[in-house]
């Protein structure tokens, strides 16, 4: 009888609104008879916000796609368990998309950003590649950009530091990365690897033309003021997490330490098919989820909903992700 009654009352509420709508429509059709065009376009897709003075924003590169749910993409979960994942927390079925949340950091003496996307690569899908434009429509110019700081040099991550004719993106700055990623990544060895050819190539083709502009970052060490490297290596031999600080204020930059904000969020341990060694990956990914955990510290990953700043509460033996609440003045 309960759910007789909740479906008279759900037909009776969708018929009354129906009568009003058109009710409304009638009414004002003699009167409302110009038409908006439709845009079918997004807005810019930055976002601004503080890490105490540090002025920093949030910058899409386009959201990224990996194609429908199937078997060991995460090492061990199946295509079913995948979708139902995915079917639970109300996400599509039919195309894993990720997003790209590049970060720009203001100091007032430095302007560094974190990763640069794509570039023209359309590997993952035709809606990445727009990290520029929403540079400047962010307001920042490329050419005052100082410091551009690699996470690791996977194509979403780096691939964005030069333009198709070899023209540098960020001429003005010098590219900070861990060495152990240069070194793998740029190795002509690898291009026999049918595999992995096309990231390794296109890792030569972006960091070579570089390496006069090149610094390699070490553990724990601070390279910029409030910017320190944290090695968290597995993902790739030299992926880095970046701890960035101003008056007493921290964010951790996690790049790739997850891919996913439900999947490995709440299953730590699960392995990814792009990892160059999944189980070293699990275990820097823990070392960093307790920490941020246990101490509340905000993050900003790179492939989470944008724009990809949030924290981590433990739950069990796995976490969960906690959106911050984006602010609508600074």
């Amino acid at each position: 009888m309960t759910g007789d009654r909740s479906s008279f009352s759900r037909r009776r509420v969708l018929a009354g609104v129906s009568a009003a709508a058109a009710a409304t429509f009638v009414g004002s059709a003699s009167t409302a008879r110009a038409k908006a065009p439709l845009q079918n376009t997004q807005a810019p897709a930055f976002y601004r916000f503080k890490i105490g003075e540090i002025e920093a924003t949030a910058v899409s590169d386009g959201p990224l796609s990996l194609g429908e749910p199937k078997a060991d993409v995460f090492i061990g979960l199946s295509k079913e368990e995948f979708g139902k994942t995915l079917a639970d927390n109300f996400l599509p079925t039919d195309n894993v998309v990720l997003q790209q949340n590049a970060l720009v950091i203001n100091t007032g003496h430095v302007v560094a950003l974190f990763d640069t996307g794509l570039g023209t690569d359309k590997m993952f899908g035709p809606d990445t590649g727009r990290l520029p434009a929403n540079v400047r429509a962010a307001g920042i110019d490329p050419k005052d950009v100082d410091a551009v700081v690699l996470t690791h040099a996977h194509p979403d991550h780096c691939f964005g530091l030069m333009a198709d004719d070899g023209v540098r993106i960020f001429p003005n700055a010098q590219i900070y990365m861990a060495q152990a990623d240069f070194d793998f990544w740029t190795d002509e060895g690898k291009l026999s690897n049918e595999m992995m050819r096309a990231f390794v190539a296109g890792a030569r083709k972006q960091l070579l033309p570089n390496r006069d502009r090149m610094v390699f970052v070490k553990d724990s060490q601070e390279f910029l003021p409030g910017v320190q490297a944290v090695s968290a290596p597995g993902h790739t031999v030299g992926h880095t997490v970046y701890m960035i600080t101003s008056q007493a204020k921290t964010i951790c930059n996690v790049g790739d330490i997850a891919h996913h904000h439900v999947l490995v969020v709440e299953r730590p341990r699960l392995e990814f098919s792009y990892d160059t060694d999944g189980r070293q990956a699990v275990s820097s990914r823990l070392r960093v989820f307790e920490m941020l955990a246990a101490e509340r510290t905000p993050l900003i990953a790179y492939h989470f909903p944008w724009p990809g700043i949030g924290y981590l509460g433990q739950r069990g033996d796995g976490y969960r992700y906690f959106p911050a609440l984006m602010q609508t003045a600074l």
